[in-house]
């Protein structure tokens, strides 16, 4: 059985791995004081263009979204998201359980616009008896495969910023956004157009770790504090920062994410060669063909993917994703799964 069902099934890459067993037995400060955690964020200063950023490593991606936006908002403040975002169907209320309310937006690609920013703000200008949207989040790549573009994000920037809103951007599949084929952004973009964002680590190579990034350190601070107080704080923080620094040497970051998205578009290529339509179009990591329910029988034989949507009685939408480790071995083996 081989999974297509997440990114993450596997460990670390080999070269983070043997990072941190050489560096095992080196005596290092804690809490994210160590030499290692230190050198990552200078890396990624450089790579965002940014050398006054703010970086924080932090385990999960639920957490990073939890301690960001709660940090970023009163209790009376809001998040605006796309229907399907993370925070909104993926995290168990993680925002909302800290009191901020979630207000979600109807989109057929996973990506928020201005318009819809404006309707929000005008439907919330009641006070003081309903919440005040103050936060737009979106994740990039979206949980449904599309990435934004420079215009797109330059648009929204510029919205947020017009009806005094910040923009959150969830990184944890920032890697895959990057390599996209058609992708026009960069990290030194996210940087200059957001307010904070993430580069995911846990869906790209590493075992584990996001890294959080605010671009004016005058943004929260005091975000240590809070990390701590939340038990985000890692006594072995060297653990995260030397995932990120051997992640953004090289171009492993880029490489590992380029992979993902080459097996793919391999996987894409030949279900659109044999017939199959798509539930929407996606040039990440993430297809979604859809099957008619024998043909999701006979491949889940040996391949474990996630039904994503109903079509009708007899075709179902699925989700295969590909991982920074996916053999394309395994690949061509699935692809002459495929019928015609």
């Amino acid at each position: 059985m081989y999974i297509f069902t997440n990114d993450y099934a596997e460990g670390a890459h080999p070269a983070i791995l043997q990072k941190m067993l050489d560096t095992n037995f080196e005596q290092q400060t804690g809490y994210g004081e160590d030499q290692y955690s230190i050198a990552a964020k200078k890396a990624i200063r450089k790579e965002i263009g940014n050398p006054h950023a703010s970086i924080y490593f932090i385990a999960t991606g639920t957490l990073t979204n939890q301690l960001a936006i709660s940090c970023l908002l009163k209790s009376h403040e809001a998040v605006i998201s796309a229907k399907s975002g993370h925070i909104q169907v993926h995290e168990t209320g993680a925002i909302e359980s800290l009191g901020n309310r979630i207000i979600p937006v109807e989109t057929t690609d996973g990506k928020i616009r201005p318009e819809d920013i404006i309707k929000i703000c005008h439907a919330h200008t009641l006070r003081p008896h309903v919440v005040k949207p103050r936060l737009v989040y979106i994740t990039n790549a979206t949980e449904i495969g599309s990435i934004y573009y420079k215009e797109e994000l330059i648009a929204l920037a510029a919205c947020c910023k017009e009806n005094n809103l910040l923009l959150y951007m969830d990184g944890a599949r920032m890697g895959n956004a990057l390599m996209a084929t058609d992708n026009d952004l960069t990290l030194q973009d996210m940087s200059r157009l957001t307010d904070a964002f993430y580069i995911g680590g846990t869906k790209n190579g590493a075992l584990l770790g996001e890294a959080l990034i605010f671009n004016d350190p005058e943004t929260y601070p005091e975000f240590d504090y809070l990390l701590k107080q939340k038990g985000a704080l890692q006594a072995k923080g060297r653990l995260l920062g030397i995932q990120f620094l051997e992640l953004f040497t090289d171009n492993l970051y880029y490489e590992l994410a380029d992979h993902a998205n080459k097996m793919a578009m391999k996987i894409r290529h030949t279900f659109k060669e044999k017939g199959y339509e798509f539930l929407l179009e996606s040039t990440t990591n993430q297809v979604f063909p859809i099957l008619p329910n024998r043909v999701i029988e006979t491949l889940r034989t040996n391949y474990s993917f996630l039904e994503w949507a109903k079509v009708d009685r007899d075709k179902t939408a699925v989700r295969i994703v590909t991982s920074w480790a996916t053999p394309e071995s395994i690949v061509y083996e699935f692809i002459r799964a495929i019928p015609h």
